[in-house]
């Protein structure tokens, strides 16, 4: 969401866009709403009560899987306890910021620099959804579908994830200004 509003408020500064299972934009649909009821009011509830480690267990589990924790645990061992320790930011701050974005298929046409489209192929199928908007939205989009990963991409696969990326850029090089 960073990387379109700021291809949006500064054109000239964003030569291409990476965009890995984008929060946004989001259908108001069935889908949608059954990943809020059993993923994002449950973490919301369990942060309210002041329940930190299950408000991050019960996000996780929505977004990367019942299984998330051993392909967290294996490629960053502290990532849970840092999350948790984190847990006021984005809760408090970077969800309800999430929340009120406004993206519109307005706002996409006005982006035209390349944008790869990253989706795991094991992924909430609510992400997929997502990147079909942006696919359907954005003059200049592609996407990849990175094996064995769910929304956690670059830590299930770091070197496809790492590969694509490179592979891009790559397509897309920065030309030299004189």
């Amino acid at each position: 969401m960073i990387a379109l509003q700021l291809a949006l408020d500064a054109p000239e500064a964003v030569h291409t866009l990476a965009l890995l299972e984008s929060a946004r934009p989001a259908l108001q649909n069935e889908r949608q709403a059954e990943f809020v009821s059993s993923a994002v009011r449950p973490a919301l509830e369990r942060y309210g009560v002041g329940d930190k480690a299950g408000a991050v267990d019960t996000w996780l589990r929505g977004v990367g899987g019942a299984d998330y924790r051993a392909a967290l645990d294996r490629a960053l061992p502290d990532a849970f306890d840092q999350a948790v320790a984190d847990t006021d930011t984005f809760f408090g701050q970077e969800l309800p910021a999430v929340q009120q974005w406004a993206f519109t298929q307005e706002d996409a046409s006005r982006i035209t620099q390349p944008a790869l489209l990253v989706l795991g192929d094991r992924t909430d199928p609510i992400f997929r959804e997502r990147r079909e908007l942006l696919l359907a939205w954005l003059p200049n989009a592609e996407p990849f579908d990175l094996p064995g990963a769910t929304h956690l991409l670059y830590v299930e696969n770091p070197r496809g994830m790492a590969e694509a990326l490179a592979a891009f850029f790559a397509r897309h090089p920065l030309q030299a200004s004189l």
